[in-house]
């Protein structure tokens, strides 16, 4: 696992649930999309879900390997991507890390199925029994646009990423994926007024304060499955003989 520097932010769930988004510190600069609505070329797929719940299987049971992502046919383009873990019925975050940097599918899904799950630090490491429990969600994130200020982005399709100085004059990031808002019933200034908080502003949050943050919003292809899901699949590879073992390999 790479030393990557990382720090915490709020993916929006609500507070009682102690959920969290991190996103991985980087100094890339992502492209921008041209500006207005426009359909992304599908990337997200079941397999990528799969893969994640394989690389965390094996990692949890100590195994020889997981399956390869090439066999199961995840394209290996780069992109920005989050990895989420929740448990149970209530669907309680257990981790969530992403980069905004491109990393290749294969080794962007198996470093941050793994980093997502046991190296969250706002949460112990998830464990082998909690496997039966979980749901993985992968987000691949597109469409980057500078917005043209605070409210240049659309509830339920744009997440939106925030840079800005806090009180000491420090610079603070922070970002919601494109659901947090309408899942918190939140409007667009509540919005940036929880992700300045979230990112560490401890000021008076004021209209012109709201102006002097940059924006980028972006949109996002999302897949989930449970483990019950995932033992499916498996199932499928190995009666296929895309895999030669059913559980312990």
């Amino acid at each position: 696992m790479s030393s990557r520097k990382f720090f915490s932010l709020q993916n929006g769930s609500s507070s009682s649930s102690s959920s969290s988004t991190t996103v991985q510190q980087n100094n890339q600069q992502n492209g921008h999309a041209s500006y207005g609505f426009f359909c992304e070329p599908k990337v997200v797929a079941p397999e990528m879900a799969f893969f994640c719940f394989d690389v965390l299987h094996k990692e949890l049971h100590g195994l020889d390997r997981h399956v390869e992502p090439h066999h199961i046919g995840i394209v290996n383009s780069s992109f920005p991507l989050f990895v989420t873990w929740k448990i149970g019925r209530d669907q309680r975050l257990r981790g969530c890390i992403g980069t905004f940097s491109e990393m290749n599918l294969h080794n962007g899904l198996k470093e941050y199925a793994l980093t997502s799950a046991l190296k969250d630090s706002r949460f112990d490491p998830i464990t082998r029994d909690e496997l039966p429990r979980l749901t993985v969600s992968v987000s691949i994130l597109q469409g980057f646009e500078e917005a043209r200020g605070y409210l240049d982005w659309t509830l339920g399709v744009h997440g939106i990423r925030i840079e800005f100085l806090n009180e000491r004059g420090s610079k603070r990031s922070a970002t919601y994926l494109p659901a947090v808002a309408t899942e918190q019933g939140w409007d667009q200034i509540q919005t940036i007024d929880s992700l300045l908080r979230k990112g560490g502003y401890r000021g008076q949050i004021t209209n012109a304060t709201r102006s002097s943050i940059k924006l980028t919003r972006y949109t996002s292809q999302e897949i989930q499955m449970t483990y019950c899901e995932y033992r499916e699949y498996r199932d499928r590879y190995y009666a296929a003989g895309i895999i030669t073992c059913k559980y312990q390999c």
